[in-house]
C-alpha cells in the first residue's frame, strides 16, 4: 500500500486543481486532454459516467504527452479493471464498497476511495489508505467541515470534490489535510461543444496557479 499511496500522492501534488471530466463525444477526449495539459494540468480525471468514457481514457494514455488519466466514478470491480486495462493511472470512486477494496488491493493502480464521514474516514484508513476523496465536499459540509477533521483524523489528507469552484477553491487549498482539489469547472460544456480549446488553457491555467 505504501508504493500505491507515494505513487497518488506524486500524482495528486501535481497541480492544485485536478479537472473532472464527463466526455459525451469521444472526438473531444484527445484536444481537450492537450487544452489542459498545455494550461498546467496533468492529471486528469475521466469519469465513467458516458459510454465513450473507456476509450476516452484510452486515447488520451495513447495520444496525449503528459496526460496522466484516470477514471472517475468507478463503483465496482468490473469497471476498476475496465479502466485499469483502457489506461488509468489512478481510480477514483465517489464511496467504498468491500468489492472495490477488495479488487484494488489487488491492483497495482492506486484508488481514491471517497469518503464523507468520520466512521468512513476512519475505516480507509484501518485498510492502509491515507488519501481519500471527500465527496459530495459542498453538500457534505464544506471547507469548515472538513477543516474539523484535522486534527482528530491527523495524517488523513484529502481532495475536495463536488461543488467546488473557483471562488471556493481556496477555501479548501488553505487546509492542513487538503493535497489538491477536485473540478469540473476548468471544462465547461460550453467551450468544449465548441471546441474552445484555447478558452480551456486558460481556464486551465488560472486553476494551476490557484493557491493558498
Amino acid at each position: 500500500m505504501g508504493d500505491k499511496t507515494q505513487a497518488l500522492i506524486s500524482i495528486l501534488k501535481m497541480q492544485p486543481v485536478v479537472p473532472v471530466l464527463v466526455i459525451k463525444d469521444l472526438a473531444h477526449a484527445v484536444p481537450l486532454a492537450r487544452a489542459l495539459v498545455a494550461g498546467g494540468l496533468r492529471a486528469i480525471e475521466i469519469t465513467m459516467r458516458t459510454p465513450v468514457a473507456l476509450q476516452a481514457i484510452r486515447a488520451v494514455a495513447d495520444e496525449v504527452e503528459g496526460a496522466v488519466p484516470g477514471a472517475g466514478t468507478v463503483l465496482n470491480a468490473v469497471q476498476f479493471h475496465q479502466a485499469v486495462d483502457a489506461g488509468s493511472q489512478f481510480v477514483v470512486s465517489p464511496g467504498t464498497t468491500i468489492e472495490l477494496l477488495d479488487v484494488a488491493r489487488k491492483s497495482p493502480v492506486p484508488l481514491l476511495p471517497g469518503a464523507a464521514t468520520p466512521s468512513e474516514v476512519m475505516s480507509l484508513r484501518e485498510e492502509g489508505y491515507k488519501v481519500l476523496k471527500f465527496f459530495p465536499a459542498e453538500q457534505a459540509g464544506g471547507a469548515a467541515y472538513l477543516k474539523s477533521l484535522a486534527s482528530p483524523l491527523a495524517g488523513m489528507q484529502f481532495c475536495p470534490t463536488g461543488g467546488v469552484t473557483p471562488d471556493n477553491a481556496r477555501d479548501y487549498l488553505s487546509l492542513p489535510n487538503v493535497i489538491c482539489v477536485g473540478g469540473s469547472w476548468v471544462a465547461p460544456n460550453a467551450l468544449v461543444e465548441a471546441g474552445d480549446w484555447e478558452g480551456i488553457t486558460r481556464l486551465a491555467t488560472e486553476a494551476s496557479r490557484l493557491s493558498a
